[in-house]
């Protein structure tokens, strides 16, 4: 296999490893343009800590005005950019109509060669660590300088962006509101390059306990709702990711909440499967959906960003439907809602 350099701490601290990719080797990343509406602003930050320095790039919506509005934080895939994955998905068009800002950190060559998150280094999958903290404080950083509503920040991803904002969720309870996991892998589903590999391969995941149950999840045993995605062709990632995602997030709360099956069909497109998990007050917590005959690839996506697939139903706007349908709730207003 290819070997890549990483940075993996602050400056002068290298190791040398092995990059699981998790984008299909027939395809072909581009760099393009984001879409920006009119008068909105589409902009180049840059953040550092003691983990690292990376650029991001920040959509302000044409309607801002100085009043608070949500925020989502979108995470790539391997080979991806901030600009590409911005038009594949189409985030911003959609959150110029909703109202939200929308940032997109970039990965480092320097930290992955394939530019992936690094998802499977035990070193990012814990609060206040590597790029788990770097994520946190991208998001803080925007909070410090914009009107960003403190009780809608977001997280969403594909791939091993999917991988990480499954762990964003997970350590970070207190900052986002809500999740979105787009054909990637549960929170120390991998503990290394080969366990990496043969969960990406597989599904086959052995989560260790230290990673499950940490003192941060003690601290704040506040459950995050979570939508995943996933095409049932994908040959990158097996399907089994995605529903170790959702039944780690969901945790002991299976036996409150209520299953609630659906099937659609895209016209000209894929059929799918929906299932949620609706709480006491029936509100849906938690969903799980599955693209029948999709493959590796952002669920109604654009052609002009690249591991898209404009066939299946549209996973930003489900995304961020369900985001918006969801406000960051305290722990004793949480434990109301699933009694």
């Amino acid at each position: 296999m290819i070997r890549r350099l990483f940075r993996l701490t602050g400056p002068i601290s290298y190791k040398v490893t092995e990059t699981p990719v998790l984008t299909p080797s027939a395809d072909r990343a581009r760099t393009l343009p984001a879409p920006t509406p009119q008068s909105a602003q589409w902009l180049s930050e840059i953040f550092v800590n003691f983990a690292g320095m990376r650029t991001y790039k920040l959509f302000i919506p044409g309607k801002y005005s100085g009043r608070k509005m949500p925020l989502i934080i979108m995470l790539h895939g391997c080979k991806q950019s901030p600009d590409d994955f911005a038009a594949g998905t189409r985030m911003n068009d959609i959150a110029e109509e909703y109202g939200c800002m929308v940032a997109y950190p970039a990965q480092s060559d320097t930290a992955n060669g394939m530019r992936c998150w690094n998802w499977f280094n035990p070193r990012n999958q814990h609060r206040g660590r590597g790029e788990p903290s770097i994520i946190a404080g991208i998001t803080q950083q925007i909070i410090g300088k914009y009107a960003v509503d403190p009780e809608r920040i977001y997280v969403a991803g594909l791939s091993a962006g999917g991988a990480l904002s499954a762990i964003m969720a997970a350590t970070y309870p207190d900052l986002f509101a809500a999740a979105g996991v787009h054909s990637g892998l549960a929170r120390g589903s991998a503990r290394s390059v080969a366990t990496a590999y043969s969960a990406m391969q597989n599904g086959d995941s052995h989560i260790a306990q230290e990673v499950a149950i940490t003192p941060m999840s003690l601290r704040h045993p506040r459950r995050v709702p979570v939508i995943v995605f996933h095409g049932d062709q994908d040959e990158t990632v097996n399907l089994r990711n995605s529903e170790q995602v959702l039944n780690q997030a969901i945790g002991d709360l299976s036996p409150i909440l209520r299953k609630r099956e659906s099937n659609g069909h895209v016209r000209n497109g894929h059929d799918y499967s929906r299932m949620a998990y609706i709480d006491s007050r029936d509100n849906s917590q938690f969903e799980l959906w599955v693209v029948k005959g999709s493959g590796h690839a952002w669920s109604g996506g654009s052609t002009q960003g690249s591991y898209t697939d404009p066939s299946g139903p549209d996973a930003s706007r489900e995304m961020l439907n369900f985001f918006l349908s969801h406000a960051h709730v305290s722990v004793s207003a949480q434990e109301e809602i699933y009694s």
